[in-house]
């Protein structure tokens, strides 16, 4: 059965699958990423990994891979393949789809940026399917976004569009790793409500999923907590719609498993902000975290098929 390796690689984990010609998942595995060895056993292990699901196709489907497609977290330089720099990776420059591409027999590789390439997932086969244009924001340890035009993601001029976690919502407040104060991932990612939470309470362990159930008990310190994330992310994204004009808003990661208790408060928050701006549908990502592992695989069947305009542009 013709099919494609799809690899998501993560911080700490990596979530791969053999994708068919209609998306079904005929292979599904996960292994960790090893980094506390080193950027250079991380690169290992990769390859490993995906030289090890070539095989499995070709054993068990038939016959192997026709391409792969590989979501990578950092700067990434998708039209030459290369992975630039990842601080939980610790790597810099590593050509990544030139080394795959060997390790694989010269079958084609695409390489993506894990956030685009769960957006275009998002985007063509999950909770923005049938909009034109769709605005992608996953709320995980930070904050990052994915801009959909016509079934691609755009990358922007030099691989950072959708950046929305360093949108300054908050001047002079505070600072953020990338050098900035006030940046919205400093507000409103779930890492963020965690810290925040932790203080409220004094208890280092709680984090933004507990805050959420205080929340729905009804306790006005998790209350507060909440509504100061929902209050940034609202600004951040009213500023996003400002610039995009999406006609639909996808929320997903960690902070978006509260479901309405984020959901409710946040539309409302959008609403009461804008004003000459149209309303965006703000809806639920619905892959989850497959969603950077089916976008690989969409990547590697673009890489076989001649359907203009249907590519992550680099």
């Amino acid at each position: 059965m013709r099919h494609v390796i799809a690899l998501d690689v993560g911080g700490t984990g990596m979530k791969a699958a053999l994708v068919g010609a209609s998306g079904e998942l005929l292979h599904q595995a996960r292994r960790a990423t090893g980094r506390e060895r080193g950027p250079d056993a991380v690169v290992e292990g990769i390859l490993d990994f995906a030289a090890e699901l070539h095989a499995y196709g070709a054993e068990h489907l038939g016959e192997p891979a026709s391409a792969a497609g590989v979501a990578v977290p950092g700067i990434v330089d998708a039209e030459q393949g290369v992975a630039v720099y990842a601080a939980n990776l610790g790597w810099r420059d590593v050509p990544l789809r030139d080394l795959l591409t060997e390790r694989l027999g010269g079958i084609p590789v695409a390489l993506g940026h894990d956030v685009r390439t769960g957006g275009l997932a998002e985007g063509r086969i999950g909770a923005g399917q049938g909009a034109d244009r769709f605005f992608f924001v996953p709320l995980g340890t930070g904050i990052a976004g994915a801009v959909g035009i016509g079934g691609r993601v755009e990358a922007g001029a030099h691989g950072f569009a959708g950046e929305i976690g360093h949108i300054v919502v908050r001047p002079g407040g505070t600072p953020c790793p990338c050098g900035q104060v006030g940046c919205l991932e400093r507000y409103a990612s779930a890492s963020a409500v965690s810290e925040a939470w932790a203080a409220a309470t004094g208890d280092p362990e709680a984090d933004a999923a507990d805050c959420a159930k205080a929340v729905e008990s009804g306790d006005p310190r998790a209350q507060t907590v909440w509504q100061n994330a929902v209050d940034a992310l609202a600004d951040g994204l009213v500023t996003a719609l400002t610039l995009l004009d999406p006609s639909t808003l996808i929320i997903g990661g960690g902070l978006a498993e509260a479901g309405e208790t984020l959901f409710t408060p946040l539309r409302d928050a959008i609403r009461q902000r804008i004003t000459f701006q149209k309303l965006p549908s703000v809806v639920p990502a619905a892959l989850g975290d497959t969603a950077g592992c089916l976008g690989a695989g969409l990547l590697a069947w673009d890489l076989l098929t001649t359907t203009d305009g249907m590519e992550v542009t680099p």
